[in-house]
This record gives C-alpha cells, structure tokens and sequence, in this order.
C-alpha cells in the first residue's frame, strides 16, 4: 500500500494509534524521523502496539468501559475526550460506560480509534486481523 504525503501522521508512521516515543516497541523501525510519535515498519506493528496497550488496560489497570480506556489513551489535556468515547463506544455499538472485555471488542476497538486518530481508516480487515494477531502472540 503507498502512503500519499499527505496522509495523516498516523498513516505515515505506520502508527494509527499515535503511540509517543517511550517504549521499545517490537516492530520499530530503524530510523524514527517524527520526534513526537514512533513510526513502526509496518502497520501490522503499530497495530499490535495498540492492541497491547489497550489489552494492558484492562488487565492491569481494570479499565474495562468505553470511558476508562479512551480517557486514559486520549485525556483531556490532549484532546476532546467525551467527544472520543461516544464516538468509539457508537463505533462498538456500546453506551460508553458499559463493561466491555477488550478482548473480544479488540479488532473493533481498534479500528474505531484508528478512525478517530486518523479521521480515516485506511486498513483491510486482513491487515487488522494480522496486528490483533500479533497482539495476542
């Protein structure tokens, strides 16, 4: 798939979940030209990055609603939170504080906040499929 100039950062980085630089991600690539946010070799990588980040919510910090995982992975310095969360928890087809288990809503998750960070969802469910996959390995 080529990536237009143009497209958003997240496209670009192969990162459409906009992950900052501060872990040693699998799946980083060599050269890390964006100081912000890390760019990945492939999108199957920036998608298993965001996979297991959000299944670590869950696990880790029991964030197990719309609410709690998007208020913690977009907060509100940053971002329109409220705004973010009923747009994923509409995507899940989900009231945005219903208890939901990341696992079996990841694929879905996943690409509701790839649409949100991006404005867009550029990926086929096959190369969704294989960054879950990848997550869960």
């Amino acid at each position: 798939m080529s990536i237009p100039a143009n497209a958003p950062r997240g496209i670009r980085n192969h990162n459409p979940g906009n992950i900052r630089h501060g872990d040693s991600w699998q799946g980083l690539a060599p050269e890390q030209p964006d100081s912000a946010f890390c760019t990945f070799v492939s999108p199957e990588y920036g998608i298993r990055a965001m996979g297991r980040i959000l299944r670590n919510y869950q696990r880790k910090y029991g964030l197990n609603t719309v609410r709690g995982i998007i208020s913690r992975w977009a907060p509100p310095t940053e971002n329109d939170t409220e705004a973010y969360v009923l747009h994923v928890a509409e995507k899940l087809g989900v009231g945005a504080d219903d208890t939901i288990d990341v696992d079996v809503h990841l694929e879905a998750l996943m690409a509701a906040i790839i649409r949100h960070e991006n404005g867009m969802n550029p990926y086929d469910a096959a190369t969704l499929r294989r960054g879950v996959e990848l997550a869960r390995a």
